[in-house]
Parts: structure tokens; C-alpha cells; sequence
């Protein structure tokens, strides 16, 4: 086996410790910024929540529409009705 100090068994340890410090900095920018994308994320989406509510306050009042669907129905039969009346021989040479 090689013969090595003591001083050098601690400059091989220090080099080792020196190495894993590194990587662990590394590590914890990295975090660092996912972190903050995550944070920059949660803030638009949380922007965004309020617009999607705001969008959605009035769905409770479609319930008011269930009732009068088949009146709608009626009507929109009835309108199809006039406009076919009104274009019944439209573009036919006299």
C-alpha cells in the first residue's frame, strides 16, 4: 500500500468535504429557484382564480332558465316558422 501522512489523509478529507459543500450550494440554488418559479406561478394563478369566479358568479342564476326552456323551444320553432315564410320561393325565377 501507498504510504501516506496524516497530513494528507486531511487534505484528501478536506478536498472531499470541500466537494460535497459544493454540490450541496448547488443543490439549494437549484431549489432556490424552482422555488421561486413555483411562487411566481401560484401568484398568476391565483390572479387568474379571481377572473375564473368573477366568470363564474352567475351560474347559480341559469337555474332560473331550466323552467322556461320548452317557452324558448316554442319560440325559436315559431321564429323558423316566419323566416321560412319570408323565404319560401326567395331566388326561384318567376
Amino acid at each position: 500500500m501507498i504510504a501516506t501522512s496524516a497530513h494528507t489523509l486531511w487534505g484528501i478529507s478536506l478536498g472531499i468535504g470541500l466537494v460535497a459543500a459544493l454540490v450541496v450550494a448547488g443543490l439549494l440554488v437549484l431549489l432556490v429557484r424552482a422555488v421561486r418559479d413555483i411562487e411566481s406561478s401560484v401568484g398568476s394563478l391565483l390572479g387568474i382564480a379571481g377572473q375564473v369566479a368573477a366568470n363564474t358568479a352567475n351560474i347559480p342564476e341559469l337555474e332560473a332558465t331550466a323552467p322556461v326552456l320548452a317557452q324558448i323551444v316554442e319560440e325559436a320553432v315559431v321564429q323558423d316558422g316566419y323566416m321560412n315564410a319570408l323565404t319560401d320561393g326567395y331566388g326561384v325565377p318567376a
